[in-house]
């Protein structure tokens, strides 16, 4: 294990690790001081830093954060590991790599044949010597194009995904949400739904609502219910409509046994879903959910600042070529991200490292309620992240989640950015939408819409 120093200002600095390095790197936040791996003043962090840009890439192969023969999701990273597309980069050095990412020779072809041979801890390391704006710059050139029944990531769109929770699962409450949504032209990515129980039945009932709907509607989406990995494949067994798979995934093996998965429960669960053969213009079966602070709150982050533990769940969701990759940011609470200031560092670290490393990067843009943050804050979030091309936001009626209880982005929220930044949704839905008399001579959501199928949605329901 190498040790990594720097001096500045006549002052000697030593980090005894490249785990410790990187966690001395890391932009102030709550969880990294929780944990006790903040660095300790401003100027150590820019030692970190000055020091971490020297590092080669290639140490990230040789020195591993967790160890290998404990570690599965170590062992993927690097029996993974592809050679070839890394040879481009190979020879650089940390700040090396943030200036090739910058330049005009890194553009959306070369960074998609580099990305296989780029790890999480590379990914991670160079984020750290970049600002807000270099973030939004860089992942703004990748393009991750995924497809079910609608096609998401192409230049010029921005999909969303419909959350109509309800704290009982009340089929009148979910529907009157559902058709909230999709009246405000949101629902392309998914429609998917937090279950308030995790029981078979219940699952499987708010999959046949959602599904009854897409197909007597001929609504080009999917659907989800966000169950536990096991419950779905228990269903796909018993015949239910499963479209997407989810699972909550994190950066560590212990972290990902919290939530009760492993990586061969995982590849069970994606063999499953292709068999079904459910989608109609794409094979995408997957839809994973991460967040910064997940494995330090079940103790299993093994001493790893919490954004590169984070960066490390993205290579268990690439295993799997998903549909959807979303980073739940704001969620966890301000004992791991403070304030509104430090959920957007995050958010606009994940959506970058997330992207970097081939994924189809949404964002939950979200906070709890006794987080130091509001919805200035989102709109803040929401912005960036539209500029930097995430491939989806999630959206909530009013931006209030009345099951999760978290404020999040609203239908208004995503019809606000479609608007100023000349966001379409995904093509097939877009299709739809205007079939149906939902879009206006310009193709916005039309402000009075006349009669047109979905009335009819409600009084389906409801009855």
């Amino acid at each position: 294990m190498s040790a990594y120093t720097s001096t500045l200002g006549g002052e000697r600095h030593r980090f005894d690790s490249l785990a410790r390095l990187l966690a001395a790197a890391s932009p102030e936040r709550s969880g990294d001081r929780l944990a006790g791996l903040a660095a300790g003043s401003a100027r150590e962090r820019v030692a970190a830093r000055w020091a971490l840009a020297e590092v080669p890439l290639a140490a990230f192969l040789t020195e591993p954060l967790i160890p290998y023969e404990t570690d599965d999701v170590t062992r993927l990273i690097l029996d993974t590991h592809d050679t070839a597309a890394f040879a481009p980069v190979a020879g650089l050095t940390v700040g090396e790599f943030r200036e090739w990412l910058l330049s005009e020779a890194a553009d959306a072809a070369t960074l998609a044949a580099v990305s296989p041979g780029l790890t999480p801890e590379m990914v991670a390391a160079v984020s750290k010597l970049m600002g807000n704006a270099d973030l939004v710059a860089v992942a703004r050139k990748v393009r991750v194009v995924t497809a079910f029944r609608s096609t998401i990531g192409l230049p010029g769109r921005l999909a969303t995904r419909l959350q109509p929770n309800h704290p009982t699962d009340d089929p009148a409450g979910v529907a009157a949400a559902l058709l909230d949504g999709l009246l405000l032209g949101s629902g392309d990515a998914v429609i998917g739904i937090n279950p308030a129980t995790d029981s078979p039945k219940a699952v499987r009932d708010l999959l046949q609502l959602l599904d009854g709907v897409i197909q007597r509607y001929a609504i080009p989406t999917q659907s989800c219910v966000l169950c536990h990995v096991t419950t779905s494949v228990d269903l796909m067994e018993r015949g239910a409509p499963v479209d997407l798979v989810f699972q909550s995934i994190a950066g560590t093996q212990a972290a990902n046994a919290s939530f009760g998965v492993t990586l061969g429960l995982l590849d069970e669960a994606y063999e499953a879903a292709r068999a079904l053969g459910r989608g109609t213009v794409g094979d995408n079966v997957m839809y994973f959910e991460t967040g910064q602070g997940s494995a330090l709150s079940a103790d299993a982050h093994h001493g790893v600042d919490q954004q590169t533990v984070e960066a490390r769940a993205y290579a268990v969701a690439r295993r799997y070529d998903p549909l959807l990759v979303n980073t739940v940011v704001g969620f966890i609470g301000p004992e791991y991200l403070y304030d509104g200031r430090q959920i957007l560092r995050a958010a606009l670290e994940d959506h970058f490292c997330g992207k970097l490393l081939g994924l189809p990067m949404g964002l939950d843009i979200c906070y709890t309620n006794h987080a130091d943050a509001d919805d200035d804050d989102i709109a803040t979030m929401l912005t960036m992240l539209g500029v930097a091309g995430a491939s989806f936001v999630i959206c909530t009626p009013g931006g209030d989640d009345i099951m999760l209880n978290y404020q999040s982005a609203s239908y208004h929220d995503a019809l606000y950015l479609r608007e100023v930044l000349g966001l379409r949704p995904a093509p097939e839905f877009e299709a739809w939408l205007g079939s149906i008399g939902l879009l206006d001579e310009r193709g916005a959501i039309a402000a009075a819409p006349g009669a047109h199928p979905l009335t009819a949605i409600g009084r389906e329901l409801a009855a």
